[in-house]
């Protein structure tokens, strides 16, 4: 998924208020509406769930035969499983794995597709057809296959190996955005000032160009994560991954196939708890993804 292009006639792509600084612009953007607000504060939430969570609420608590698929209660906000673990537990320690393993997919998927996207666009000529070729080659491949084919292969339990994977089947849709962006800015008129210059070509391509895709580059970062962890829960869903992980997938794999979440109206709760952790966490970077928007967009910024 590919975020919108900042609209930008000048190298400049943010606009300040006299006296203000960024920090003080983005959040006056962020708290003119109380959705964008919200998204924040539920990236927020999640990234100290994903970080300290297990720490404060730990999955490994005694199990409690007696509370099997134990119904949302004070002690158990969203219930239990077929093993009498607070399913709240489970999801909070899942979140570690999840986010970082998106995480690091995300950085994997921009630092790839920039890259072959700046340098396509920027040297043009055989470099470009040859990158051009090989970006097609990944478009074409079906990514969720690919990554189950891989799985088999590669071990997926670790999130940095997870991310990687994630990453090198991910970034040809970005670096095609990326080369056109690229292609778009070389003829500006700064650019062509610079190379009269004389500067060299690592100078223009990431003191020049690249700055001014930065806003876009940022948004894709976060929509990249959301994607990132559509495809990671997927495989383990699937169970092509080993489950010594936690992980919402594997919430979501044990309640069908094995707790009969679909069967018993009991298991519900265990089902429904990371599917609720995952559209929540989507919603946030939804409703965030407005406000970064405006952020880096002048022209957003002042018809606001």
């Amino acid at each position: 998924m590919i975020a919108r292009v900042p609209e930008t006639d000048t190298p400049s792509t943010v606009t300040f208020v006299k006296g203000e600084s960024f920090a003080k612009m983005a959040w006056r953007v962020v708290k003119a509406r109380p959705s964008r607000v919200i998204g924040l504060a539920i990236i927020v939430l999640f990234t100290l769930m994903g970080l300290f969570g297990p720490l404060i609420y730990p999955h490994n608590l005694p199990i409690d035969p007696n509370a099997i698929y134990a119904p949302p209660s004070l002690k158990y906000p969203l219930g239990t499983d077929f093993e009498g673990t607070s399913n709240l537990a489970l999801v909070i320690t899942g979140a570690r794995y999840v986010l970082f393993a998106a995480l690091m997919a995300a950085i994997f998927t921009v630092v790839f597709g920039t890259g072959v996207g700046l340098v396509s666009g920027y040297f043009l000529g055989a470099t470009d057809s040859i990158l051009m070729r090989i970006t097609d080659f990944i478009l074409t491949i079906p990514g969720f296959p690919l990554l189950v084919v891989l799985s088999t292969v590669w071990n997926f339990g670790q999130p940095i190996a997870m991310g990687f994977v994630l990453g090198i089947t991910g970034w040809g849709g970005l670096a095609r955005a990326v080369r056109s962006q690229t292609l778009s800015l070389r003829e500006r008129g700064f650019i062509e000032a610079a190379r009269g210059m004389g500067l060299p070509w690592w100078h223009i391509v990431f003191r020049e160009i690249l700055p001014n895709m930065g806003p876009y580059i940022a948004m894709n970062l976060l929509v990249s994560v959301t994607g990132a962890i559509y495809a990671e829960v997927g495989l383990f869903y699937l169970g092509v991954v080993p489950f010594h992980v936690n992980n919402w997938g594997v919430m979501l794999n044990l309640a069908v196939f094995t707790g009969g979440a679909m069967q018993s109206p009991q298991a519900l709760p265990y089902l429904l708890a990371p599917l609720v952790a995952i559209l929540l966490l989507t919603l946030g970077v939804v409703l965030f993804l407005d406000a970064l928007d405006e952020i880096f967009n002048p022209r957003l910024r002042e018809a606001a």
